[in-house]
């Protein structure tokens, strides 16, 4: 994706719009809400903050790179503490100096909302992209955010009411995977020699927790599919570390980045074994048969998943009300409870086929009125600048 300057005589008199995002899930949200918004606009928008590659690819200088943002869990973020302040302190300061028609932050709460927090109150109109989940755990947090945002866009149709009910002007604006969905990123079967996806995540974090877990998984198969070739779609982030750790992997391995390599892989693949997440859901949405597996960080991570407040973690699961991925959290996240598990969905085709099926509904359920979820959040931006 690429985007030219606006065309306008005078770019100057386009509103400018300072976009924060922290990882790069975000980043792929703030691209597309950015090409988004230029086509709402014919052009006549001007950008400005922080942003990874496809932000970048799009049109945005990003004052600093977001990989210094991408930590998790207090053990991880502690070295990393005074960057992360003195980061935010900055952006506060951009913010102030530029005085931005909107500032839309996107996922990452505990830099973003802080942000927002900071600037509550000096008439820069504060919108928030992606709702922390209260509904899974910490609910105070909808009446916290409420005192300082005045727009909120989330992803799932069952979240605005966790927030209107303290005020905040909250909109479902459909699930970016649903995107990806129009364009039917998966065959019904690929065909050939079987191909794993192994998604460990896009922090430091989760790749230091699951590719090793992951990686048990992979050589136990090995001997069992002489064929099999893993691919693993990754970001710019955690590149490096995902590719110094399965150098030894007794199979095939390519590890890809960027959006075409990795929609690629998920028409080729025959199975996915992902962290929970954006990504498990991006699976369902591409009907790729999926075992979701995750550990948390922090004190959430001594929580036994009964206490976690939903019956399921992968947001599939949620939505169809049932577990059609199987999920294997904290304790069971452990290779000899997950490689029964892939194997099934490796050699049984109907185990795969009965997945897709489960996977019926979960697309219509995240899709907006207005089709495209990116269309959907940039007409609410805009109209809440009209407001």
């Amino acid at each position: 994706m690429t985007g030219p300057a606006p065309s306008d005589a005078d770019p100057a008199a386009a509103p400018l719009i300072f976009l924060i995002a922290g990882e790069p899930s975000g980043d792929q949200l703030g691209a597309r809400l950015m090409a988004a918004l230029r086509e709402e606009t014919g052009g006549r928008v001007r950008f400005a903050g922080v942003g990874g590659e496809q932000m970048t690819a799009e049109g945005l200088k990003s004052r600093f790179p977001i990989h210094e943002l991408a930590v998790m869990g207090l053990i991880e973020v502690l070295p990393h503490l005074f960057v992360i302040l003195r980061r935010m302190r900055e952006t506060v300061t951009a913010i102030r100096a530029l005085h931005p028609d909107a500032v839309v932050t996107i996922d990452s709460p505990s830099f973003t909302l802080e942000i927002a927090q900071r600037l509550h109150g000096e008439g820069i109109p504060l919108i928030h992209y992606v709702a922390p989940q209260v509904w899974a755990w910490k609910p105070w947090r909808a009446k916290k955010i409420a005192r300082y945002l005045d727009h909120l866009l989330v992803l799932l149709p069952f979240e605005p009411p966790y927030f209107e009910r303290h005020g905040l002007a909250t909109h479902f604006v459909g699930h970016p995977a649903v995107e990806a969905a129009a364009a039917g990123l998966a065959p019904e079967e690929p065909q050939g020699p079987p191909r794993l996806l192994v998604l460990p995540g896009s922090r430091k974090g989760e790749v230091k927790k699951l590719l090793p877990v992951f990686a048990a998984v992979v050589r136990g198969l090995a001997p069992r599919h002489p064929g099999l070739k893993v691919v693993i779609p990754t970001v710019e982030t955690v590149e490096d570390m995902v590719r110094a750790q399965t150098a030894d992997w007794p199979v095939p391995v390519a590890v890809v980045r960027g959006a075409e390599a990795k929609a690629q892989a998920f028409r080729a693949a025959t199975a996915a074994l992902a962290a929970s997440g954006t990504v498990a859901l991006e699976l369902a949405v591409a009907k790729v048969p999926t075992v979701v597996a995750y550990r948390f960080a922090g004190i959430v991570g001594l929580l036994p998943p009964s206490l976690l407040g939903v019956p399921f973690v992968s947001l599939a699961n949620l939505i169809a009300g049932r577990e059609v991925q199987p999920e294997y959290l904290q304790r069971r996240c452990r290779s000899e409870h997950l490689l029964p598990a892939v194997e099934r969905l490796l050699s049984d085709p109907v185990a795969r086929a009965d997945q897709r099926q489960g996977y019926r509904g979960v697309v219509e359920a995240l899709t907006p009125p207005e089709g495209s979820p990116s269309r959907a959040a940039a007409k609410c931006i805009l109209d809440s600048l009209k407001g």
